[in-house]
Parts: structure tokens; sequence; C-alpha cells
């Protein structure tokens, strides 16, 4: 007797090279390889790579009051047209994501937008209600500012140390932007790196280091030196952004808005991204700290420019091209830090090719292309990453359904993915 199969994947060439057929029923994998039993729809894949759905484990998805910078709509449709099936909410928000309440109201908002599997982050400020936040269904928490951003005050330490406490005593997983900001005047892409210099940067490393439990669930945000990657202990995890890899200050130095490039942490000099590329093996995770602004914000006077980029759309094209065209990393690699390791810092399940598993897929194209901003979906309507290449995906299928192909979306499928403290939890995906 033949599988009762929903979908079938046919001729996809999976990350060690064999081609093989996936049969997918109730977003689950069936089966890879001969595949015997009718498939309602086929997907021939015609022998392209095919890749389990990134999880970007930190984005700012802006939605309500900051809904004319990004959509929940927008923002996931620019994360699955790169290849991204599950985003992870970190809460900048306006307001602040301090309570319950204030949670469900977002959760809702997403439920009805988005395009992908999601999970939403507590806020952590003085006023936070931690405990009913991971109730409401908080994945983890922050992240939490060691340092003022554009979106973010610093806590006090007596602050930071209680909710380091708190967090680690609910078994939950904190996330933490470690900076420390001098002052001076912040009037280009230079002015912003030396006010937030990278090697105080790992000084807030070891900082939070000795207010942490050493046995907590502690993971550092887009750290953007090799100092600070160097001062992160073994047990705790760390994550690096597409924009400390591939952009420098100097990229912009001849462009009409230099503004696109300001980012907190900041862009780094050439030395200082070659020095990271050499630390690949000890980066955890890399995640795009998608955050856009409007071209209009980005066009002000510098030093009244937000700090953010754009990031969720081009994160898995940028490292697929790096890896396939220009080499220096495995395919491996990319697939560990952008899918397996952020599942299990975050306790859920990663989608893959063996029988059981979520049935999240992106196949990609053989050919690389150039970046431009109106094939990424965002509401900002620019990238910093203008004109360079990626290698982005022709069809992508998140929960055993086919969503997007060629450009366009054929249906919308999300979850949500909650915390480990929801009440509901023993139906985790819901």
């Amino acid at each position: 007797m033949g599988l009762n199969i929903e979908l079938l994947l046919k001729n996809a060439r999976l990350p060690d090279g064999l081609i093989k057929d996936i049969s997918v029923s109730e977003g689950r994998v069936l089966h890879c390889g001969s595949v015997f039993g009718h498939a309602e729809s086929v997907i021939d894949c015609k022998s392209r790579l095919c890749l389990p759905g990134a999880i970007d484990m930190h984005v700012h998805i802006r939605g309500g009051e900051q809904s004319y910078k990004e959509t929940w709509e927008s923002g996931t449709k620019s994360a699955v047209s790169g290849g991204v099936t599950t985003v992870v909410d970190q809460p900048n928000t306006v307001p602040p994501l301090t309570d319950a309440a204030v949670y469900e109201k977002r959760l809702r908002e997403a439920k009805e937008q988005s395009y992908c599997n999601f999970g939403i982050n507590g806020g952590v400020y003085p006023k936070s209600d931690l405990k009913g936040l991971y109730k409401a269904g908080a994945l983890a928490f922050g992240e939490i500012f060691a340092a003022p951003s554009s979106y973010g005050d610093a806590l006090e330490e007596s602050q930071l140390k209680d909710s380091l406490d708190k967090i680690s005593e609910m078994n939950a997983t904190a996330t933490v932007h470690t900076e420390i900001v001098l002052e001076g005047d912040d009037d280009s892409l230079i002015d912003h790196d030396n006010l937030r210099p990278g090697d105080l940067e790992a000084n807030a490393v070891e900082y939070i280091c000795k207010l942490a439990d050493p046995k907590m669930k502690l993971h550092f945000c887009h750290l953007s030196s090799p100092f600070s990657i160097d001062a992160v202990p073994a047990g705790y995890t760390l994550e690096v952004m597409p924009h400390h890899l591939f952009l420098t200050p100097e990229m912009f130095e001849d462009k009409e808005n230099p503004g696109y490039g300001k980012v907190n942490p900041p862009l780094r000099d050439r030395k200082i991204v070659d020095a990271i590329w050499k630390r690949w093996e000890r980066i955890d995770v890399i995640a795009s700290d998608h955050a856009p602004h409007t071209r209009e914000e980005k066009s002000a006077g510098f030093s009244e420019v937000p700090s953010g980029i754009p990031g969720t759309g081009t994160m898995m094209p940028l490292l697929l091209e790096r890896c396939l065209e220009k080499g220096g990393i495995t395919l491996e690699s990319v697939l560990r830090k952008t899918v397996t390791k952020p599942a299990d810092i975050l306790g859920i399940e990663p989608p893959g090719f063996l029988k059981g598993q979520k049935a999240d897929f992106a196949v990609y194209s053989n050919e690389k292309e150039i970046i431009t901003a109106d094939r990424l979906f965002s509401k900002a309507g620019w990238t910093p990453y203008e004109g360079m290449n990626g290698i982005f995906p022709e069809i992508v299928v998140i929960n055993g359904e086919h969503v997007y192909e060629d450009g366009s979306f054929l249906q919308r499928s999300s979850e949500w993915i909650c915390g480990d403290g929801y009440i509901a939890k023993e139906d985790k995906y819901i």
C-alpha cells in the first residue's frame, strides 16, 4: 500500500548532494527517498538545492504603532522570500511588551498577519511582569539592553541582576544586547563606530557574565568584534549578524545616504570583519537583527538617523552565495548556525528531512542574482546590500504548504511557537 501523500517534492537535492523525493503529510515529513503512492500535489525541484527553512531568532517586526515601518505581513513575507520559515520577534516595540495584556495584543496581530511561523519574546524593563509574560507564551526574554539603543534604555545593574535571576529561575532564555556607549559627536559611520568600540563591547559581555548565573540560558545578541566573541565563556551562546560579516563603513562613504549603514552595534572596519570571519566556528548563530526604518527616517541628518537595517530577506541569500560561490565556509556550518542551533537555544523543533520532522523547506536557485530592494517585500523599501550578490529561494514550503514560488505568494501558513511557560503548553505548536 502506498503512502497518503499531501505534498511531494520530487528531485530535491539535499545538503549531502543526493537527489531524493520528499513526501509530506499534515505538515510533517513522511519519507525521504523513493516514494510509492499518490501525491495530491507535486513540486518538481529539478535537482535544485533543498534546505530546511531557516530560523531567524532576532527580528524586529515593528507593527502596531510602528506599522508604517513594517507590518507582520510585510516583514514575514520578506523573511520567506529569503528562505526563512520561522522568525523570533525581539520586543523593542511601541508600546513595550511589559505584561500579558500587551503581549496578547501583539500575538493577535501576528496571528492575523504572519506569513511564516513565529515566536515573540518578552520585554525586559524595570516594570516588566516576567512571570506573566512567560505564562502568556513568551518564547524567550529580551533583547535586554546593557546600554541604550534606538528603542531600548539600559537597565541599572540591580535591575539587570534581578531580571537575569528571575529568568534563570524560570529556566527561560535571556538574550542580551551588550554595548558601552561613549559621549561625543555622532556625525558619521566612523564616529558611530568610535562611540561604540568593540573592546568595550567585550567589557559589557564580561559585565553581564558576572551578573548571570553560570548555568542559566544566556545568549549574547549581535556581537560585532573579535574581542567580544572571545569574551563569551563556554556554556553561553552568541550570535553575529550578516551586516557585521558583509558590510563596512567604507562601503557607504561614496553613497548618497550613509544613514543606510547606521546600526547598533555599528559596522566595523575591514580588519575587524576579517577577524570575525576567522572566528566562524565559534559563532553559534547567524541572525538578521531585521530592524527596518523608512527611507525618510534614514535620510535625516546622520545624528538623527535611527539605528537599524532590514535584513531577514537577505540573510540566507548572502550566506549561501558566500558558501556556494566563494567558499571558505561549509553548507553544514551555515545550516547549523541558521537552523539547528537556533532551535536548540530556543528549545523548539527544527525542520528537517527525517520522518516526523517539520516540513519547512526552501528550494534555492542554481544561479546567484543581484540583490535589489524591490524583491524583498519589506516596507522599508531599501536594503544596505543593494547591488551585492545573493542566492535566493525559488520555492518555499511552510508547515507542508506550498506558500511561495518565483517571487509570488500562493497562500499563507503560520504557526505561533510559544515558550515552555505557556499555560497550555501541552500543545506547543498552536
